[in-house]
């Protein structure tokens, strides 16, 4: 297991920066950005991500359905002495947030999420009317895209593409491992709830208009992460349907209602 994986403080930190270094960049070319605006992160976890936004003079509002990130995320912003507003909810019973948020960021999420075109259908209800949606997301097929980093294992952290081996066998490969039940259990998701682009476009296919497409052969967290500068990948991969998924470590998306 990677360190940042146990060390909530260093991750919180590291996604503060590409936060601040790359999501507010390119979600400024869609948005104007400025002090007053009402930010919603939908499974926020520590709230790293929301920092700068904060920091901006944004109203920030993190939802998580893990009560620990929750804690973990109103500690960093009380240490910080940084106004953030967080949650311990399912965002969908908290119906009296509709229509309230010029911008909703989902970073790394759907692709944790089984029912994607409900969840998609239903996040749209918390935006304004001129509202954007920053949604971004590891495609499936590329290289760690089941988040085997998580594994306790040196040796099965550290080893791509692993989670495209049929089910079975990946999962007797991380027993033979001794990886606990909950890591197990959750790797298992993971692999069900994967998420290749084209089945993101196509759930989006209603109800949206996409603004922005941006792929990443190198994942702009990756410059936090392990020193290696991001890198779009060259269009005429990006267009070559499924075969980009194998090559592409995130996608940015900007979506705006129909």
């Amino acid at each position: 297991m990677q360190s940042r994986q146990t060390n909530r403080e260093q991750y919180f930190q590291e996604l503060s920066v590409t936060s601040r270094d790359y999501f507010l960049p390119y979600i400024s070319r869609f948005y104007d950005l400025k002090p007053g605006l009402r930010i919603l992160e939908i499974g926020c976890g520590d709230g790293g991500n929301l920092l700068p936004f904060s920091e901006l003079g944004c109203y920030v509002l993190g939802v998580d359905m893990s009560e620990v990130r929750i804690n973990d995320a109103r500690r960093f912003f009380s240490e910080r002495k940084t106004s953030g507003n967080f949650i311990c909810s399912d965002i969908f019973k908290l119906t009296h947030l509709q229509n309230s948020f010029d911008i909703i960021l989902c970073h790394d999420v759907i692709e944790h999420i089984y029912e994607k075109s409900l969840f998609l259908k239903h996040i749209k209800l918390y935006l304004k009317d001129n509202g954007i949606i920053f949604i971004s997301f590891p495609a499936w097929q590329m290289p760690f895209g089941g988040h085997q980093q998580i594994c306790k294992s040196q040796i099965l952290s550290h080893l791509p593409f692993i989670h495209l081996l049929p089910t079975n066998i990946y999962l007797k490969l991380l027993k033979v491992f001794k990886e606990d039940e909950h890591c197990i259990n959750e790797l298992k998701s993971i692999k069900e709830t994967k998420c290749p682009i084209e089945l993101f476009e196509k759930n989006i296919r209603e109800g949206y208009k996409i603004l922005d497409r941006t792929l990443y052969f190198i994942n702009p967290h990756y410059k936090v992460k392990f020193g290696l500068k991001p890198r779009v990948l060259p269009n005429f991969i990006g267009r070559i349907r499924y075969f980009r998924n194998f090559l592409i470590t995130s996608t940015f998306y900007i979506l705006k209602k129909e």
